[in-house]
């Protein structure tokens, strides 16, 4: 690395330009925005998830999105819940959305809802049906489904289409009024059932719901469809940039269509790639049937792709801000690897996880010649990457507990960790070696009786002499009891359910959690709060669980050590 890497005056002084950031589609179509003078140079987005479910991983590249044009531009951006359909939304969802834009470092201008705007979006139907622009039908879903049409074939007009605005104008305050049955009739549209779009042919506006809403309760009972309350609840905030996933971009002459129509303030409408995940479903009717079928424990359970299971497996909002960057935005879809996002997760956590000694399947090891009731404090790092994380002391005494998979009695060539005869370091103590294993009745290993060298205090021996391993451990008389949640990815497959008639369900990894008890670890840990995260020394990331309960902590593994998406980069 040059100096020119670090700093742009050396660059000019070398005669070199450091390459800016490359801008991505919508960035450079603001930027003409400005430069025209269009919205008068503001700049207002909106996050405007509907409160049916909570946020998944898919759903922070929008808030990401939204949320920081805003900030690059100075501008604005809103938090608005499309509470258009009171049947499946729940107070819930919105207090959860709510933590978890919060959460992801995002503040938004104010929190809105389309049901806000049932009032006036009401009126504007009324002016749509006086317009002659539509109409009420009383063709059930199945027969409207089937004079819509197909791709190849155009529609055919409702028998009710050339109703009179009289007519309309009654049958829609009849259907306000509560005179007609769910499914009974609906408010439609009157654009063309030949066009090519099938979204212009004859949509609906209004569908009769007999529900109580979380927010205004029973009064109402006609529900406008989420398109037509989007533009118009987007034009009533101002709304300067619409920014939506790719799905929506044939709904975009639709959004105009009605904006038109009304002759009101007109956004811009922009679509965008979702992100799409693999090892994992991001459909909100699959999460919803995984919490319902109690698949997992619930919304928040770490192997969701939720933010609130992230949250609770120990993710931080900086490393899915950084993997929501690393995706980029395009115009294209493509499928990103979870390896990205716990390669991302593990950069985060290595700068600011303080590192402790766990050991998750403990072994007894009693250090036959270390003096009996002696303890001594031995310093350990907390941060490696952070020097003003400083270091704490560890306790060393004559009983210690090695994870298992440190020792083989019959090892392979190339196991370096302990053995009978074999010498190994431990982690900021001694070398040691093991002279003799004690077993149970059925011959399994239940404790190693070592010798310890007390001239290797801090892991160097005077004679010079190498060993080649270093194994972590806990004092027993002072490690702390604990529970250990090893997850893996909830299912088998990077695509759940994608073969042919194949239930996505069926996918699930019988192997996605591991629940071990009777861990110990050391005993700074006695006041770790919910939500702290910690690299325990060569095993991994873990998070403190919410269940932790008084002397029984509980940890979630957020991610292993390994790192396999780093090295296959590496390789290309």
């Amino acid at each position: 690395m040059t100096s020119a890497d670090l700093d742009p005056k050396a660059a000019a002084s070398e005669g070199t330009v450091p390459e800016a950031p490359r801008r991505h589609f919508i960035q450079e179509i603001i930027d003409e925005h400005n430069r025209s003078g269009r919205f008068g140079g503001r700049v207002h987005t909106r996050f405007p998830p509907e409160p049916n479910g909570y946020l998944h991983i898919g759903h922070a590249k929008s808030i990401c999105l939204n949320f920081g044009l805003a900030e690059e531009y100075g501008g604005k951006c809103n938090l608005r819940f499309d509470d258009t359909n009171p049947v499946k939304e729940e107070q819930e969802y919105i207090d959860s959305i709510i933590t978890d834009v919060r959460w992801m470092g995002f503040q938004w201008a104010g929190i809105y809802y389309a049901s806000d705007y049932f009032e006036q979006i009401y009126q504007w139907s009324v002016q749509l049906i006086k317009a002659g622009k539509a109409y009420v039908d009383h063709l059930t879903a199945d027969e409207i489904r089937e004079h819509r049409g197909t791709l190849t074939k155009p529609g055919k007009d409702s028998p009710y289409r050339n109703r009179t605005v009289e007519e309309n104008h009654d049958l829609f305050e009849r259907m306000k009024a509560g005179e007609f049955k769910e499914g009974e009739c609906v408010l439609r549209a009157k654009i063309d059932m030949a066009s090519p779009n099938i979204n212009l042919r004859d949509p609906v506006l209004y569908r009769i719901l007999h529900a109580t809403h979380h927010r205004t309760g029973d009064k109402w009972c006609i529900y406008p469809m989420y398109d037509w309350a989007h533009g118009q609840s987007d034009s009533i905030e101002g709304i300067t940039h619409s920014i939506c996933t790719l799905e929506f971009e044939d709904h975009k002459p639709l959004y105009n269509w009605f904006i038109e129509s009304l002759g009101i303030y007109q956004p811009v409408q922009i679509e965008f790639a979702r992100l799409n995940l693999n090892h994992t479903v991001l459909s909100k009717r699959k999460l919803i049937r995984l919490v319902q079928e109690k698949h997992v424990r619930g919304w928040d359970d770490p192997r969701m792709p939720t933010l609130s299971g992230l949250r609770r497996r120990g993710y931080t909002a900086e490393a899915i801000r950084n993997f929501v960057e690393m995706v980029g935005i395009a115009k294209s879809n493509s499928i990103a690897e979870m390896a990205m996002l716990e390669y991302c997760v593990r950069q985060d956590l290595n700068k600011r996880a303080a590192r402790v000694m766990a050991v998750v399947k403990p072994l007894k090891v009693v250090l036959t010649n270390y003096p009996e009731g002696q303890t001594e404090m031995l310093n350990a790092v907390n941060n490696p990457e952070d020097p003003a994380a400083g270091s704490r002391e560890v306790p060393f005494s004559k009983v210690l507990y090695i994870e298992q998979d440190d020792f083989m009695e019959n090892p392979p060539s190339k196991f370096y960790r302990l053995s009978p005869g074999r010498e190994v370091r431990l982690r900021y103590g001694y070398f040691i070696k093991c002279e003799e294993v004690v077993k149970d009745a059925a011959g399994n290993v239940v404790e190693l009786r070592c010798t310890y060298d007390a001239s290797t205090k801090g892991g160097e021996a005077p004679d010079g002499r190498k060993v080649k391993a270093t194994i972590h451990w806990v004092s027993a008389a002072q490690a702390l009891d604990a529970e250990v949640r090893l997850y893996n990815h909830l299912f088998t497959k990077p695509f759940p359910g994608d073969d042919e008639g194949s239930d996505f369900v069926n996918d699930i990894s019988p192997a996605s959690l591991e629940v071990v008890t009777g861990c110990k670890v050391e005993p700074s840990l006695a006041n770790a709060q919910a939500g702290t995260g910690y690299q325990f020394e060569r095993l991994g990331y873990f998070a403190v669980d919410p269940d932790t309960q008084g002397s029984t902590l509980v940890f979630n593994r957020t991610v292993t050590l390994r790192d396999d998406w780093a090295k296959q980069q590496k390789s290309k």
